[in-house]
Parts: structure tokens; sequence; C-alpha cells
């Protein structure tokens, strides 16, 4: 019974995340813009393009590559796997395959023995063997192979801002542009929505929850984030405690990019 009852009031959760008319055109901070600069003018230099996203394969894509995609050999490595739900990995190959990405790479940089970063190299000299050489005449057959490193940058303008809020959440956009508690309740409601309850556990809940103001209270009181404030009442002044809601935002994020509320995959 306890169960039905938990599974009754999840099916009565948030379906449609309230973004309150929020503009993202503020959260594209201006040296991403010099960086998209330095990246064009080194497309040139170039015979391989690897685009790395982290765990979310379609939000963010940056239109520097995809407009680059016909001209240039191209590598999409969807890195920390180990925080996705690769569930859906078929679907997530055949939606990139659309979008003319066929060469991707799934992988998992924090372990120092996973068999797809070994395949990183010898799959660039496969594409580009592919390909006829740019900008350069080939001197021999086996060329030292150079990275040219770039800024990661988002693309100048975010589709929406659900796009936005994904990215947030996964810390590419710098919190306080969005505000802890806005990333903190979006996280909680992507959460509930994938029914991925592991938060339940690990802040001691007796249900999942879709108030993230009762969520955050939990959170600070099991943490010990919690404030002492005066309170002038009519007999007098008293000492209160009260959560530290910011504290605990932050932390519930943490816990997220870390892996430690299971693997969930946004897009």
């Amino acid at each position: 019974m306890r169960l039905q009852q938990v599974l009754r009031n999840v099916d009565k959760f948030r379906t449609v995340f309230d973004f309150g008319g929020r503009d993202v055109a503020h959260w594209f901070p201006g040296h991403m813009a010099k960086g998209l600069r330095q990246m064009r003018a080194n497309l040139k230099k170039v015979d391989c393009i690897i685009e790395i996203h982290d765990h979310i394969p379609f939000s963010g894509r940056n239109p520097v590559f995809q407009d680059t995609l016909n001209v240039k050999p191209h590598l999409l490595i969807l890195n920390k796997m180990d925080l996705t739900d690769l569930s859906n990995k078929q679907r997530i190959l055949k939606t990139l395959e659309k979008n003319g990405v066929k060469n991707v790479l799934f992988t998992d940089c924090l372990k120092q023995r996973d068999d797809n970063i070994k395949k990183l190299v010898p799959m660039v000299m496969e594409i580009i063997e592919r390909h006829p050489r740019y900008n350069r005449e080939e001197v021999c057959e086996r060329p030292r192979m150079y990275l040219l490193d770039t800024p990661g940058v988002l693309p100048p303008k975010i589709e929406n801002v659900e796009t936005g809020m994904k990215l947030a959440l996964c810390g590419t956009i710098l919190d306080h542009l969005v505000g802890e508690d806005i990333i903190a309740d979006y996280l909680l409601y992507s959460l509930n929505r994938l029914r991925k309850f592991s938060y339940v556990e690990k802040y001691d809940l007796q249900e999942p929850s879709d108030d993230i103001q009762q969520v955050l209270k939990r959170i600070a009181v099991k943490l010990g984030k919690t404030q002492r404030v005066k309170a002038i009442t009519g007999v007098g002044n008293i000492t209160i405690m009260i959560p530290n809601y910011t504290a605990a935002a932050y932390d519930f994020i943490r816990a997220f990019r870390k892996g430690e509320l299971g693997q969930v995959m946004l897009d």
C-alpha cells in the first residue's frame, strides 16, 4: 500500500517546468565570442576536428562544427559516459547520423584504462586517411600528430531556455548566471521525470518529492547547513535555526555532476 501511494504521488508531479520567462541571452560570456573567432581562424590549419561533449549529445552543439562537417573530417567524443544512462545509445547514434555525424566515440576519461580512449588516435588516423589532406602535402606515411586545443565555447545563440538549463546543470554555464536555486529545481524536475529517485536514499527523504524547498530543507538539515538567526517576537528575542538553501542547492547540483545521483541522460 505504501509503494502504491508513493507511485500515485509521483504521477502528480510536474510534467512541464516553469522557466518563468527567463532570457538566456546573457548566459553567453563575452570571452566565448573571442574563442569562437580563434577557432574559425584555426580551422584551416587542421586535418580533423575533434568535438567533445559531456554526457549531453545534442544540447548546445556549436554550429561552428556543424558548418564545417562537409569540409573537414570530424569526430564527436561523448565523454563522462560513467554519468550517463546509455540505454538509448542506438537512438543517440541514429539521431546524430541524421545530423551528419557519423564518427562517434563514447568515453570515460576518469578510467585510465578505458578501451575507447585507446581507440582515439587510430580512429583519427583512419578518418584522416579516408579524406584528402588539407593545406599540406604528404611528406611521409606516418606523420607526427599534433593537437591544437581550443577553449570550450557555447553556441552564440542558445536554442531555448530548456537547452540552456541542461547546459547549466552540466556545468557548461556558470551557476551564478542562472541561479543555483533554479538549477537545483530543474535537476529535481528532471530526476523525477526520468524516474531517477536515488536522491531519496542519499538525503534520507521519506519519499520522492516535487517540492524543491522541501528537498533543500532536508539536505541542509542532513548536512548541518543551517544558520542561527535572531527573531523578534512578542515575548522577546529568540534564536532560531534556518536552513541554508543556497548551500543545500550547491550540494544537490554537485552530487549530480559527480554521478552520486545515478546515471542520467538529459537529452
